[in-house]
C-alpha cells in the first residue's frame, strides 16, 4: 500500500459517519469578517499598495502603458542586465526598450542555468493593497514559479486598477485554488535569531514592481 492510498483511506475512515445531509465546508463556517478595512477610492487603494509595497522595501515604478516598455527598459539598463528572461505568454512590446538579450523558458532549464540569468520579467494575477502582496499564479504572462524564484531581479507588471483588490479575501475570490500560486510581499528575506536581516534566500534579492495605468503618474521610487 502507497503512502497515497493511506492517506486517502484515513480520510474515508474519519468521514465514514458524515451524514449526508451534513451542511457543505462552504457553508458551515460564517464569514461575516471585514472583507476591506475602511472605505477607498481606486486611487487612494493603488497609493496603499505603493505604500506597502515599498514598506516592504520593494522597489515601485508608475507609469502609462505607453511609457512601459521604455520602463522597463530603463530598469534592466540600470541593473547592468544583459540577459532578462520573460514567460513566453508576456507582451512582446515589454522588451521593446532593451536591447538585453533573451533567454527562452525552458522546462528542461537547470537552478545553475536560471541563477545566470540577470533578470526575469512577469506580470502577475493580482495585488494586494493591505498586505502590499503581489499573487502569480503560472499564467502565460507570469511563467513557471521557478522562473520567479532562482533569478536575483525580478521586474513585475501590475495592471492599474484591474489587477489590484484591497484585501486578501477580495484576491482569493480572483484566484483559482487549483493554480501553483506564489504570495510576494517584498524581495526574500529571512532574519537570524539576532534579527540581521537577510536578503535573496529563497527568491530575488530585488523586487520591482511597476504599476500601469493610462493615467499618467510621476515614477515612485521607494
Amino acid at each position: 500500500m502507497s503512502s497515497r492510498e493511506r492517506v486517502l483511506g484515513r480520510v474515508r475512515r474519519a468521514l465514514a459517519d458524515v451524514p449526508h445531509d451534513e451542511t457543505p465546508y462552504e457553508e458551515a463556517v460564517p464569514r461575516e469578517y471585514l472583507r476591506e478595512h475602511g472605505e477607498r477610492s481606486v486611487e487612494e487603494t493603488v497609493d496603499l499598495l505603493a505604500e506597502n509595497l515599498a514598506d516592504y522595501r520593494a522597489v515601485v515604478h508608475r507609469c502609462t502603458s505607453g511609457e512601459l516598455a521604455a520602463q522597463i527598459g530603463r530598469l534592466l539598463t540600470a541593473r547592468g542586465s544583459k540577459t532578462v528572461l520573460v514567460p513566453p505568454g508576456a507582451d512582446a512590446q515589454w522588451l521593446a526598450g532593451t536591447d538585453a538579450e533573451r533567454v527562452p523558458d525552458r522546462a528542461e532549464s537547470t537552478p545553475h542555468e536560471l541563477d545566470q540569468v540577470d533578470s526575469v520579467v512577469t506580470g502577475c494575477a493580482v495585488a494586494v493593497a493591505e498586505t502590499g502582496t503581489i499573487v502569480l499564479d503560472g499564467s502565460p504572462d507570469q511563467g513557471r514559479r521557478r522562473i520567479t524564484l532562482v533569478p536575483d531581479h525580478h521586474i513585475c507588471v501590475v495592471r492599474v486598477p484591474e489587477q489590484v483588490v484591497s484585501s486578501v479575501p477580495q484576491a482569493l475570490e480572483r484566484l483559482d485554488p487549483a493554480r501553483p500560486l506564489t504570495w510576494i510581499s517584498g524581495p526574500s528575506a529571512t532574519s537570524d535569531i539576532e534579527l540581521d536581516r537577510v536578503e535573496g534566500v529563497h527568491g530575488p534579492r530585488t523586487l520591482e514592481v511597476v504599476l500601469v495605468s493610462d493615467q499618467p503618474s510621476a515614477d515612485v521610487n521607494s
